[in-house]
């Protein structure tokens, strides 16, 4: 890489908004709108970025897909509908700690690998807190295990992580190409940590209810407040994924199929808007397009080049061990700082490798892994986390940093064990 100002400006900006981001002071949306705003300004002055460069570097496909997807989660929230499932399993349960463990972890993974993490946890946690109170459970065991679980659930399909959206973008990869190539391997590593969670809960779940009775009185029919739009919402819904399944044959981008179901949904629903665009995450799409053009200022400096040649040295040497470093690097990473910033980082230098004999596509898939199981690790390594954690604290025994380290760190660390031998092992599907 050449040393010039230009190269050192940007990478200061750069760093220095990552540090912000990561200390948490000021709000990383406010951080990222800054930033971007410095970076153009910077590259105007010193020649090496202008509004136009600013412009292209932003993933429209990527902030087109969150917002479609955003917007049927918008619609189908306020039905009840998420409510319904919490009690449904909670009758399901019949009052056993054990199965009413495995029921809503499988429940908020499979929710999970449609809608964002976040968005799962916000709706199924507090009917989670609710369902323990009646049952007499403490709710630390079930809503660990749900943000855990969720998390490792949503790295299965495409929309189920942001960072997948992200990555999917970038490298080209369908709806079908996490199905084929992380749905199976995250279903062993799913395994794996809820059996760890059962045990490391063992003590918890042997409690027998005092109320059993009393949760079999619930009809889960009561938590709707609106079916008709609830059965609206879930069949546009279904539509789309249908058309994510077909979206490489079709050849239609996954922001086109997520715009298109939620244009179908607001004609047939024809919902409140102004209710319904204060459900929307706006502060996360301005932070994606803040960062995409901070990683824009950096690349057209030059920056990105130097890390670009490591990796390509490192590849050269052993495609697999390449890929077991990235992993694993970006794992340990994402246990204490946001996973998203450091994805978003690392795209445009996987994505401007140029190996011999081979494609990246091998190190898109260790940085799927890597981002999406790192951030188990602590309190703060991922949003879901830090939503569940403040949920607990209106209960009798809030979860602290403490009792996540001996929970979620043990699991992460077990889950990119798992997912590394596995990878290792099938190695040659993920070229």
């Amino acid at each position: 890489m050449t040393f010039s100002l230009s190269t050192a400006v940007s990478a200061f900006l750069f760093l220095g908004c990552l540090a912000l981001i990561f200390s948490e002071k000021l709000h990383r949306t406010i951080v990222a709108v800054a930033g971007a705003v410095l970076m153009v300004i910077a590259g105007l002055i010193l020649g090496f970025y202008n509004e136009a460069q600013a412009l292209s570097s932003i993933d429209f496909n990527t902030l087109g897909l969150l917002f479609g997807m955003m917007l049927l989660v918008a619609m189908l929230e306020p039905t009840g509908f998420f409510e319904f499932l919490a009690v449904w399993v909670g009758k399901m349960s019949k009052g056993k700690a054990g199965l009413l463990l495995f029921l809503l972890a499988l429940v908020t993974s499979l929710v999970s690998m449609f809608l964002d993490n976040v968005t799962t946890v916000v709706l199924i946690a507090p009917v989670t807190i609710l369902i323990c109170e009646i049952l007499g459970f403490s709710p630390q065991p079930f809503l660990i295990s749900e943000a855990i679980l969720s998390n490792i659930g949503g790295i299965s399909t495409l929309v189920g992580d942001p960072p997948n959206v992200l990555i999917a973008s970038a490298a080209g990869f369908t709806f079908v190409d996490f199905i084929v190539h992380s749905f199976p391997l995250i279903i062993v590593v799913w395994f794996s940590a809820y059996a760890m969670l059962s045990w490391m809960f063992r003590k918890e779940l042997r409690q027998p209810s005092p109320n059993a009775e009393a949760v079999q009185s619930l009809n889960p029919q009561d938590a709707y407040t609106d079916q008709p739009t609830a059965r609206k919402a879930l069949i546009v819904i279904g539509i789309a994924v249908i058309f994510f399944f077909l979206e490489e044959l079709l050849e239609i981008r996954p922001a086109i199929i997520a715009l298109a179901a939620a244009s179908l949904a607001l004609i047939w629903i024809r919902p409140n808007i102004s209710d319904l665009l204060k459900r929307i995450q706006w502060e996360i799409l301005l932070f994606f397009a803040g960062l995409f053009v901070m990683i824009g200022g950096i690349q057209q400096a030059g920056v990105l080049d130097i890390f670009t040649s490591l990796i390509v040295q490192l590849v050269s040497l052993s495609p697999a061990l390449a890929g077991l470093i990235l992993l694993w690097s970006v794992a340990l990473l994402s246990a204490i700082v946001d996973n998203i910033p450091i994805t978003i980082t690392l795209i445009p230098i996987i994505q401007h490798l140029v190996l011999p004999g081979s494609n990246p596509s091998f190190l898109w898939w260790a940085l799927v892994f890597g981002a999406g199981l790192g951030g188990n690790g602590t309190i703060i390594g991922s949003t879901a986390n830090v939503v569940v954690v403040g949920l607990s604290e209106k209960t009798r025994l809030p979860i602290t940093s403490q009792t996540w380290n001996k929970r979620g760190l043990p699991v992460m660390l077990l889950s990119c064990l798992v997912t590394s031998i596995l990878y290792w092992l099938t190695l040659p599907t993920f070229f």
